[in-house]
């Protein structure tokens, strides 16, 4: 897949160069495969960490020793130091700019706002601030796109469009309305080409563990194999329009596309309850949710969001785009890969090579 690729082409057409901040999450790492497809050269800012957290990008990653195929390079920066994104546009000279990095769990950021807000919030205004000045300096055109979140509309009753009122609901919410209006007056006051996806919940196998669809599925497997028998949740209630990642990022690469920049909601049009989510999920492996699920208060948010469920007509007229992957094959997709990575769990349990990591 790595050499597919990162092949060197023929033709002298210089590649466009894309930055990418958030690259080792999971929007990070569709939207890189997807750019690599498309002939670009990809540059990740990434954190430093004592643990490695490339696990994401790792099968599409060359050495760069390897110049001719290394076309996805990573540098160490941080959304919270500005001369770090200064100098990497500086250094990098992208053509555009995607803003995927974020402290992006709700419930975390209820539990650390401060940090939340520097990231999300100011973190997005530092890497405009970069860009603009780097535009200013260089006399380049750099287009730049900021990840928004239907979370933003929070409170505010669906469906949820690009006109919605924003009502957000938690400090991430409330830190990635403020990033998008700071995006929206860079547009505004420095003609700086600047787009807004405001996408609606979006999953895959790559979706991080604690986030509730991700949360089920890694059980399920686990349930399905003998490793585990309960799965603690919240608020079953709680409805989303649920769509695939890998169908998301194309719109992200499509707003940059436009002659004029302009603000999208990406969403499926479908919501669809956790209680939904848990009947599909394990009814697909011939078990009922109701024998394994047990609720714990503390898993509700100190402020709920009950229904969200996005107006994508704009993204469909404007930019032709449209998901490909349902909710049930979503999910289908989801358990299928969880469920083959716990069979493998439990042959290293088995071997007493692991333990099952106490989990009830």
């Amino acid at each position: 897949m790595a050499s597919e690729n990162n092949e060197t082409r023929s033709d002298p057409t210089p590649r466009k160069i894309a930055l990418v901040t958030g690259i080792t999450g999971q929007d990070g790492s569709y939207l890189t495969e997807f750019l690599l497809k498309k002939g670009y050269e990809v540059h990740g800012l990434i954190r430093r960490s004592s643990n490695f957290n490339t696990q994401r990008i790792n099968h599409i990653y060359i050495d760069p020793h390897n110049v001719d195929k290394a076309l996805m390079k990573l540098h160490y920066a941080d959304l919270s130091d500005a001369s770090s994104l200064r100098r990497w546009i500086d250094v990098i000279k992208p053509d555009e700019v995607y803003n995927l990095a974020a402290q992006s769990h709700v419930a975390v950021s209820f539990e650390i706002p401060d940090y939340t807000a520097d990231v999300v919030a100011t973190g997005a205004l530092r890497l405009l601030e970069a860009v603009r000045s780097h535009i200013v300096d260089s006399g380049r055109t750099v287009k730049y796109y900021q990840a928004g979140s239907s979370e933003m509309f929070g409170a505010t009753p669906p469906p949820q469009s690009e006109t919605t009122p924003f009502h957000p609901r938690s400090p991430y919410a409330a830190s990635k309305v403020a990033a998008h209006w700071y995006t929206v007056n860079y547009r505004e006051a420095y003609g700086l080409f600047a787009c807004n996806g405001i996408l609606f919940n979006h999953e895959s196998p790559r979706r991080g563990e604690n986030f509730v669809t991700r949360k089920i599925t890694r059980a399920l497997g686990r349930i399905k194999v003998g490793l585990q028998r309960k799965l603690f949740l919240g608020n079953l209630q709680a409805s989303r329009d649920w769509g695939f990642a890998g169908d998301y990022v194309e719109a992200m690469w499509m707003m940059l596309q436009q002659e004029k920049a302009d603000d999208y909601v990406v969403a499926t049009e479908e919501s669809h309850t956790v209680e939904e989510f848990l009947e599909v999920s394990f009814g697909y492996l011939g078990l009922e949710w109701k024998d394994h699920v047990e609720i714990d208060k503390r898993y509700f948010r100190p402020s709920e969001v009950d229904n969200l469920k996005g107006d994508a007509s704009k993204a469909k007229e404007v930019l032709g785009w449209k998901p490909k992957v349902g909710f049930e094959k979503l999910v289908k997709m989801m358990v299928d890969e969880d469920y083959e990575l716990a069979k493998r769990e439990k042959v290293l349990v088995d071997a007493g090579y692991m333990d099952a990591q106490q989990q009830p």
